[in-house]
């Protein structure tokens, strides 16, 4: 066998013949040039096939995994079977990379031994297709660069842009790689690795181009739906910072709060009461509790019992005021208190 390279591209392919084509375009004008591509065609049926067998016979770096239908978890696993690098580079097949995307990343890995996965600045393309709630997540997602910020938002949402992940390999292999739960595989395997204690970082410049289309996953796949997002936020806030409190008050009685208390209480934490800055739901309950305002908090809290305070109201703005008023409080983000939404 032929000495491994120094990055594996994990490339799932299911019926991306319109983008293909760009896509692998993109990886053979990168600067590092000692790379493979891992290839797991997961049983297309719309030309992708016969692309990634031309590719494979011009380009000794493609290599082609074949399998039936079997999904995105799947493809992944069966790809990472395959890499032989030490780094391991996702990409989706609709996308396209800058061409220093992966000596960056990869001089990143190496220049910090301390860090474990590696993404970078992403862009939505094209222009005209990007709605509203893709730009705001957008912002956000670049606006987390170092660890520590990454891991403070990383129950908001998603905080690393999946197919823009570089990772060592043996980290992915120790986390048992990605699994079928029936929600977002990447926010699972975030959350898995930030509660394992691996360090994440980005590259602070735009080296992925993320394509909007009617065929994306995250449009068209239920693991991505809201709620599967919520029930996986909740299942790991439950095994990581809410293990052992014995106070538990989730600022937000509207949708975003109901919602993940629902998920919350399935996953056994016990919730005390809600905070809301709305005279109509002040005083009122919810799920069987209390909703109080937030001039209550100090006296909520004053017990000594061990407590902490999820902020769930997903308003654009929202984060920011009740961060400020819970810091004003003396409270300690990632101690006394998570952002949620």
């Amino acid at each position: 066998m032929s000495t491994a390279p120094s990055i594996s591209v994990l490339l799932p392919v299911w019926n991306a013949e319109p983008y293909l084509e760009e896509c692998l375009h993109s990886l053979t004008v990168q600067s590092w040039t000692d790379f493979e591509v891992i290839a797991v065609d997961d049983g297309s049926d719309d030309g992708s096939s016969e692309r990634l067998t031309d590719w494979e016979a011009r380009d000794a770096r493609f290599r082609v995994v074949r399998q039936p239908h079997q999904g995105l978890v799947a493809s992944l696993n069966a790809g990472l079977e395959h890499c032989r690098a030490e780094l391991v580079a996702r990409m989706d097949a609709d996308d396209v990379i800058d061409s220093r995307r992966l000596e960056l990343q990869a001089t990143l890995l190496r220049q910090d031994p301390s860090l474990d996965l590696v993404a970078c600045l992403v862009r939505h393309f094209p222009d005209e297709s990007v709605g509203q709630g893709y730009r705001i997540y957008e912002e956000w997602l670049n606006s987390l660069v170092e660890h520590d910020e990454i891991l403070r938002e990383r129950f908001v949402e998603s905080p690393m842009p999946h197919p823009a992940v570089m990772a060592r390999r043996q980290v992915l292999v120790e986390a048992d790689g990605y699994r079928e739960t029936g929600g977002p595989e990447d926010y699972d395997l975030w959350l898995r690795l930030a509660g394992a204690g691996k360090r994440f970082s980005k590259v602070p410049e735009h080296l992925y181009f993320w394509r909007e289309h009617p065929g994306r996953l995250t449009r068209t796949d239920s693991r991505y739906a809201v709620e599967r997002f919520l029930a996986c936020k909740a299942h790991h806030l439950a095994r990581g910072p809410l293990a052992g409190r014995e106070q538990v008050i989730v600022w937000g009685a509207g949708q975003t709060g109901r919602r993940l208390s629902k998920h919350l209480k399935r996953e056994g934490v016990a919730l005390q009461a809600f905070v809301d800055i709305d005279p109509a739901k002040i005083g009122r309950t919810l799920r069987g509790l209390p909703i109080h305002s937030p001039a209550e908090l100090p006296r909520l809290t004053s017990t000594g019992e061990d407590f902490v305070v999820l902020a769930a109201v997903s308003s654009r703005g929202a984060r920011k005021l009740i961060r400020d008023r819970l810091g004003e409080l003396g409270y300690r983000e990632a101690v006394d208190f998570w952002c949620v939404a």
